[in-house]
């Protein structure tokens, strides 16, 4: 059978998404409103960094997988359609529906009651967002949920830095329909990823993905608030320690097992875990639920960061240079949304430190870009070296680990890396 499938939204998730099917063979168009992330992909490139994924869109464009600036054409020549748009955090931590439901809007007005689509949500949205939300907007819209439109959501577990693996080996495939029919289809499109399948109701899948995020976030922020309890108490080794809780059986395993999580650092960043951490305490405040330990670690990751400062401004004079080292949010990526070294760095110049410059391996444009701060940037390990007296390691890449032009330098290193 060749399915036929259009992904709305070719950022991280949407575009990994569309080429995972079209490595599988199937025919999978590609949307996004931003016309200059179109006019990148349809050029071979990759608008944001993801090893591997150059290679594997350059294998398939225009065979598999085609790019297109029509949405009416695309829609109309697929059966299943799935969206990856952002969902960001409003003021008040609630996820921003509004992208999500313009692509919804956009959809149903190209197709008609007799077409038959399927929907499916892949943004990360919270529980109960389907089926209260969405649902009832596309019955508002003039169609029938479950008659004319059938509509599942299909959270993504994909790491940055090694989204292509994880797609294409993933350890579960969980869909929430929202019938049995649905989930039948949507089951079909995924028995070629041979790995186990879980059907579920469209609460609980979403839910699933926010119970995934949480966790690691608040491991992040346990093992922060711990590291900063062990400072206070003095005389412990905090790396040595954490490395011995991780020799348990019960943490062991591949590199990248859930105990990369359980580990100081800055706090936690990207797209994901800030955004979905704040979105589920929100809703289970308007619910009446005072989810105490989600709002500790929301607080916890922020304090994280004044910690930090606290730490490096009492050794550090302020006509010294401060070298920034890592400026994305973690390493193999050059992701700097909610990155920690954007709070650090606004902080210390408030503290009246402001010769600060910065060095990542490849993230330094989109941070320069994005926030804009009054710092220096490093081409290199070598500027950064010979311009700056001390240094604070915010990003865990191991050219800093490795190269021994740190050697005998005042180091912070706040990734434990070292």
């Amino acid at each position: 059978m060749i399915f036929v499938i259009t992904v709305v939204g070719l950022g991280f998730v949407g575009l990994t998404t569309a080429l995972g099917f079209s490595e599988k063979g199937y025919k999978v168009y590609g949307y996004d409103i931003n016309k200059e992330k179109t006019r990148l992909i349809k050029d071979g490139k990759v608008p944001f960094y993801e090893e591997n994924l150059e290679e594997v869109l350059n294998r398939n464009l225009n065979k598999n997988f085609l790019v297109s600036n029509n949405l009416e054409e695309a829609v109309q020549n697929s059966k299943y359609i799935f969206y990856c748009v952002g969902t960001p955090s409003d003021e008040e931590g609630n996820a921003d529906l509004t992208y999500i439901l313009n692509a919804v809007q956009d959809t149903l007005k190209i197709i008609k009651k007799v077409d038959s689509k399927i929907f499916i949500v892949k943004s990360t949205v919270p529980p109960s967002t389907t089926s209260a939300k969405i649902a009832p907007f596309i019955e508002k819209c003039g169609f029938e949920v479950g008659k004319n439109i059938g509509l599942a959501n299909n959270p993504e577990f994909l790491r940055e830095g090694c989204a292509w693996w994880d797609f294409i080996n993933p350890d579960r495939i969980v869909i929430g329909q929202f019938d049995d029919e649905t989930g039948k289809e949507v089951e079909k499109l995924y028995k070629i990823f041979n790995c186990p399948i879980f059907r579920v109701s469209l609460n609980t899948a979403e839910y699933i993905k926010y119970l995934s995020n949480t966790l690691l976030a608040s491991m992040i922020s346990f093992s922060n608030e711990l590291s900063m309890i062990a400072y206070e108490i003095g005389d412990i080794d905090i790396k040595n320690a954490f490395e011995i809780l991780h020799l348990d059986r019960r943490w062991s395993g591949s590199p990248a097992n859930i105990s990369t999580y359980v580990f100081p650092g800055c706090g936690f960043g990207g797209y994901c875990l800030p955004k979905d951490t704040k979105a589920l305490y929100s809703l289970s405040e308007k619910l009446g639920f005072k989810a105490e330990l989600l709002k500790s670690v929301i607080y916890v990751n922020k304090i994280i960061k004044k910690h930090i400062v606290d730490r490096v401004i009492s050794e550090i004079k302020e006509d010294e240079y401060i070298g920034v080292l890592g400026l994305s949010f973690k390493s193999n990526s050059d992701d700097i949304r909610e990155s920690p070294a954007k709070d650090i760095i606004e902080e210390m110049i408030k503290r009246g430190h402001n010769k600060i410059i910065a060095y990542d391996p490849i993230a330094n444009e989109n941070f320069k870009i994005a926030f804009k701060l009054p710092i220096e940037y490093a081409e290199n390990i070598e500027d950064i070296v010979n311009k700056a007296d001390k240094f604070v390691i915010l990003t865990k890449w191991d050219e800093f680990k490795n190269d021994n032009k740190l050697n005998n330098k005042k180091i912070f290193d706040f990734r434990y890396i070292l």
